[in-house]
């Protein structure tokens, strides 16, 4: 059996964390932004499941499930979010749509 040593294994948790930081700041993309957010918290996930391996307790599979979940709540509200401001302003540009509030406020005045 190949073992990774702990250190190769938070290398690789930490270049996932950070490819999702960057697909976060670069793409403007609402969807892309959310697969962003996905790829981050998997990479959080994935850290801790390499914490209770490596300390032979179960707390990091308990904390993967947890963090699971709430990544799965936060998709599915998301993509309702996404799903509305795609029907209601015809974009999934994020600085098209502040482009829009900025204009809607500029109305008010």
């Amino acid at each position: 059996m190949v073992t990774v040593s702990m250190e190769i294994q938070i290398l690789f948790a930490g270049l996932l964390f950070l490819i999702g930081m960057v697909g976060f700041l670069v793409r403007r993309n609402i969807i892309f932004m959310l697969m962003s957010i996905e790829i981050m918290l998997n990479s959080a996930a994935l850290v801790f499941v390499i914490a209770g391996s490596h300390w032979m307790q179960a707390d990091g599979q308990v904390m993967f499930i947890f963090i699971l979940t709430v990544s799965a709540a936060e998709v599915s509200v998301g993509l309702a979010l996404t799903l509305q401001m795609y029907h209601h302003y015809k974009t999934l540009d994020a600085d098209a749509l502040r482009k829009l509030r900025d204009n809607k406020l500029n109305e008010n005045l």
